[in-house]
């Protein structure tokens, strides 16, 4: 399985695209503005859109795809999402003032655009790839997802704050890659706790809860653009100090649009 990292930033800059993950060509993983770098022949092969929460930086590319390429398909693009998420989208994006109700055009019976509800601890199955819903902590209802690759689950937290449920059951999974948001540096760490994001020493605390009997490479996601090299200069200072039981550091890397992961 690939995953192509469209975008993983907390906000835009120069080269710095928002949270979006291509897998294997077929589904999104939130949609943010790293969307926009695909082609029209790669946008219209995206059969599914599993969204992670409502907020901007996560959805801002969908309406702008669904444009492009709805009259380039002969299905409706399926949108998986929180029932909170939908109602979101449908209020407050699709609401054929700030855009078109794509769920309703060209018409109720084949829309451009068909909204599934999920819920945490589903698992479904899409383009013939497994997935899971994981919990989230946000500031509005959120999900992760683990979706199963070739030698095990690629994990993504989505934005969360610290979040027990999350490490309960991916530890109880074969996780091959996990990708952990860590969206503050320390010292905004009162805003990173009120915002329900991590920091790096909340990120520490989080990967005490991992299981060290099954290491796999960690890549963290959502920094801001202006805080990026301190947030991993702290995450390098407290992972060097091995702490919370593991014999080695963990493998800690920096996630960049354009990577692309195997699993």
């Amino acid at each position: 399985m690939k995953v192509r990292v469209l975008g993983c930033s907390g906000a835009i800059a120069q080269g710095c695209r928002t949270t979006s993950f291509l897998i294997d060509g077929r589904i999104l993983i939130d949609a943010g503005t790293g969307v926009g770098d695909l082609t029209l022949d790669e946008m219209r092969a995206i059969d599914h859109v599993f969204l992670t929460h409502s907020h901007l930086d996560h959805i801002a590319a969908l309406p702008l795809m669904l444009d492009a390429v709805s009259s380039l398909r002969s299905t409706p693009v399926q949108v998986h999402a929180l029932p909170e998420t939908i109602v979101a989208l449908q209020v407050h994006v699709f609401n054929n003032v700030i855009w078109p109700d794509f769920s309703r055009i060209p018409s109720t019976s084949a829309p451009f655009l068909r909204f599934t509800a999920l819920a945490v601890g589903q698992t479904l199955n899409a383009a013939g790839t497994l997935l899971e819903v994981l919990p989230a902590e946000h500031t509005v209802p959120a999900v992760g997802y683990a979706v199963q690759g070739h030698s095990g689950w690629w994990v993504f937290s989505g934005d969360t704050g610290r979040n027990p449920a999350f490490w309960q059951r991916v530890n109880q999974i074969p996780m091959a890659m996990l990708v952990i948001e860590t969206a503050f540096s320390n010292r905004e760490s009162i805003l990173a706790e009120r915002a329900l994001h991590l920091a790096p020493h909340t990120l520490a605390l989080e990967l005490a809860q991992l299981n060290p009997a099954r290491p796999c490479p960690i890549y963290i996601t959502h920094t801001k653009p202006s805080e990026t090299e301190l947030i991993m200069a702290e995450i390098r200072q407290f992972d060097a100090r091995t702490p919370h039981g593991f014999d080695a550091p963990h493998d800690i890397r920096w996630l960049r649009a354009g990577d692309v992961l195997e699993v």
